[in-house]
C-alpha cells in the first residue's frame, strides 16, 4: 500500500481490483459452464430423439396395419363386386342373344 495516498483511496483500489477480478473470472466460470452444457447436449439429444422416435414408431406401428388391413379388405370387396358385374353381364349377353 502507498503511503501517499489516503487509505480510503487505496481501500477503493483493492475493491475495484478485486470486483474486477471476481468479474472475469464468473465470466470464465460461466463459459466452461456453456461449454459442458453444449457437450452433455449433444451427447444427451440424440438419445432421446431414439427414444421419441421409437414411441411414435410405436404409436404409428398400429394405425399403419389396421389402415393396410382396411385397404386390402376394400381390395377385397372390389374384386368381388367386379366378378359379379362380369357374371352379370356374361348372363345379360347370353339372354341377349337368345
Amino acid at each position: 500500500m502507498d503511503d501517499d495516498k489516503p487509505i480510503t483511496e487505496q481501500a477503493m483500489e483493492t475493491i475495484t481490483t478485486a470486483v474486477d477480478a471476481t468479474k472475469d473470472a464468473a465470466i470464465t466460470a460461466v463459459k466452461k459452464v456453456k461449454k459442458a452444457a453444449k457437450r452433455v447436449a449433444k451427447k444427451v439429444s440424440p438419445k432421446k430423439a431414439k427414444k421419441a422416435s421409437k414411441k411414435k414408431a410405436a404409436k404409428k406401428a398400429p394405425k399403419k396395419t389396421a389402415k393396410k388391413s382396411t385397404k386390402k379388405a376394400a381390395k377385397k370387396t372390389a374384386s368381388k363386386k367386379a366378378a359379379k358385374k362380369a357374371a352379370k353381364s356374361k348372363k345379360k349377353a347370353k339372354k341377349a342373344k337368345r
